[in-house]
Parts: C-alpha cells; structure tokens; sequence
C-alpha cells in the first residue's frame, strides 16, 4: 500500500506540474521528486520483501494493509509540508512578501 499510495501521488503530481504552467511556477517539480523517490524507495522495499517472504507478500494481513496505507499517507503528508515549506520561503508569487511588508 506505500507504494502504491506513493506511486499515485506522483502519477498526480506529475500530471499536474505537466499540464499546469502555474504549478510550475509554485515548485510543484520539488514534490514530484520527493514522490518519485519515495516510490522508489518503496519499490526498493517491496523488491527486498519479495526475495524474503516469496509468494506469502502478496496476501498480506487486512491490518498490514491498513497499516501500510497510514505510513503511505503520512510520507504524502510529510512530502506536502516540506514542500509547502519551500513554497512560503521561495515565495514565487510574492504573496508572502507583501503581506509582511505591508503598511497598515
């Protein structure tokens, strides 16, 4: 399930960043990357398992799933905090800026 949350994740980001000039604009390359890797990572993890449980890894427990799918989740969440991190420091819009600079 991480992988498959992962891989969707960046399936999504990358179709977005692809057909959006303004998600260009907002980095969404940066999260692409971090969804990317993190599927790799996963893919990685899932190669290894394989090797070590052969065919019983692919009739995992109705709780490892659940569980899988929460860490999934939460690298997708963590993914978006960092990047929405970079997105208020780089401010590409000059949104945050203007806000902070503003004359009351």
């Amino acid at each position: 399930m991480t992988l498959l949350t992962t891989v969707f994740a960046a399936v999504f980001c990358t179709v977005l960043w692809y057909q959006k000039a303004s998600a260009r604009e907002l980095k969404v390359g940066i999260l692409c990357w971090m969804f990317w890797g993190a599927s790799l990572m996963w893919l990685g993890d899932a190669i290894f398992e394989y090797a070590e449980l052969g065919a019983a890894y692919f009739t995992p427990a109705a709780s490892d799933m659940l569980n899988d799918l929460f860490l999934g989740l939460s690298v997708i969440a963590l993914a978006l905090v960092i990047w929405l991190v970079i997105v208020l420091i780089k401010d590409p819009k000059g949104v945050v800026r203007a806000q902070l600079f503003k004359k009351a």
